[in-house]
């Protein structure tokens, strides 16, 4: 067994073994990944139960850390979450194999016949904080794709990341594949990921995803390139030609229904003209449902609410908190959100369709949303299967990224006997 102290010699032996892993997994058939995931998927039903006894030891571990109601969400399993990540894998391995896919193909006049086909990326190293199920999405969607992965949870997850971890290898040996595919730092030692971020003679492509800590620390201090997933500081503009029906059931279900995922909405914006009527019955619906409300002076007014400050625009709480503001009209919600977002999921409720398409003009967030909750931002909702992160920089992968977006491509090129005059 490897030495877990000396993480320098640890991480180069994981990262020798991915590379030697992708090289065969970037020409495996596909119905062997595909074998793959459904064992895999198998392997976690049948052991749910042991799933369960490794997420109670991390749900002590997050108890005695002191994390947030919210935060304990996020790291909790139970019988619904397991099964649904077994069927996100279940997913993953019926959808159509990205790996060889032409992009375009087309002929020139010197004779040439050029293809530009989809190809792994190679090895991807995914740093993650505290949801378990990430290890099943992010391992499912790289062996897809046909790219080894090491998987760095958080230390909050560490027992549950391992025992899922566990199903995920068995059904690469049931497939026949090198269970090296798959690999998982076995440390929480925070070396690691310091030592992940610079090895660029073994992973392709780094992905976090997690707070604005972690993944600031990555965008510093990474040598191998980043696909950066920001923090969800998702805001829902509510125009005064918002139904109001619509509004309520939105609203209330983009930052209700779970607030410890990215795509809970995080911020209020309020069109002056309706805010005495449906603005208000906004606010007081999600005071009702426990929401802590921190508004301006614009809606201090509203029985229940308490001041917002300076710090409250442009934050993630992941907790049953939100901000409020009044704007005068979309331009002054597109103003606001170009100041404080973070590029993730921005919504707007309108009945007017100019109104609606001048919010989705103007403004360039991954996602952008209209008459539709936040929580929807989601690589399985988007019909990726799952996904391993939503991308909010604009290079090469945006928005959910799923198993297309893990390749890049090649270009084939045909002669016969073709030469440059």
């Amino acid at each position: 067994m490897k030495d877990l102290s000396d993480i320098p010699a640890l991480m180069a032996d994981l990262g020798q073994r991915a590379k030697a892993a992708a090289a065969i997994l970037a020409f495996a058939p596909a119905d062997r990944k595909r074998a793959a995931l459904d064992a895999a998927a198998e392997a976690l039903t049948q052991g749910s139960d042991e799933v369960l006894a490794a997420n109670a030891k991390d749900l002590d571990y997050g108890r005695d850390k002191g994390l947030s109601e919210a935060m304990m969400d996020r790291l909790m399993l139970d019988g619904p979450r397991i099964a649904a990540m077994a069927d996100g894998l279940r997913a993953v391995a019926a959808q159509d194999d990205p790996v060889g896919e032409v992009l375009a193909e087309w002929d020139r006049p010197s004779g040439l016949h050029i293809r530009r086909v989809r190809t792994p990326l190679g090895v991807i190293g995914v740093i993650y904080e505290s949801r378990p199920n990430v290890t099943a999405d992010a391992g499912a969607l790289c062996l897809k794709s046909g790219n080894a992965v090491i998987l760095r949870g958080g230390s909050e997850s560490f027992h549950s990341s391992g025992a899922i971890h566990a199903c995920l290898q068995a059904g690469l040996r049931a497939a026949g594949l090198p269970e090296d595919a798959i690999l998982r730092v076995p440390t929480r030692d925070r070396a690691a990921v310091s030592e992940m971020l610079t090895m660029t003679d073994y992973i392709d492509v780094i992905v976090p995803r997690g707070g604005k800590g972690l993944v600031g620390l990555v965008q510093r201090e990474a040598r191998v390139p980043v696909f950066a997933h920001l923090e969800g500081i998702v805001h829902i503009y509510v125009d005064k030609a918002a139904d109001p029906q619509k509004t309520l059931d939105v609203v209330l279900n983009a930052k209700t229904r779970r607030t410890g995922i990215c795509g809970a909405a995080e911020c209020l914006l309020i069109h002056r003209d309706v805010v005495d009527t449906l603005g208000q019955g906004v606010i007081r619906a999600l005071i009702d449902r426990g929401v802590e409300m921190r508004v301006d002076e614009g809606l201090a007014h509203i029985e229940g609410t308490v001041p917002a400050s300076e710090d409250d625009w442009g934050r993630e709480y992941l907790d049953m908190i939100m901000s409020a503001r009044v704007v005068d009209d979309v331009d002054g919600a597109i103003a606001h959100i170009n100041r404080y977002s973070s590029s993730h999921t921005d919504c707007i409720l309108t009945e007017d369709q100019p109104t609606a398409d001048r919010f989705f003009q103007r403004l360039d967030s991954a996602i952008l949303m209209h008459n539709a909750s936040t929580q929807f931002a989601d690589g399985g909702e988007f019909g990726m299967g799952a996904e391993i992160g939503i991308a909010t920089g604009k290079m090469h992968a945006r928005g959910p990224v799923g198993a297309a977006q893990l390749t890049s491509f090649k270009y084939l090129v045909t002669g016969d006997g073709t030469v440059r005059g």
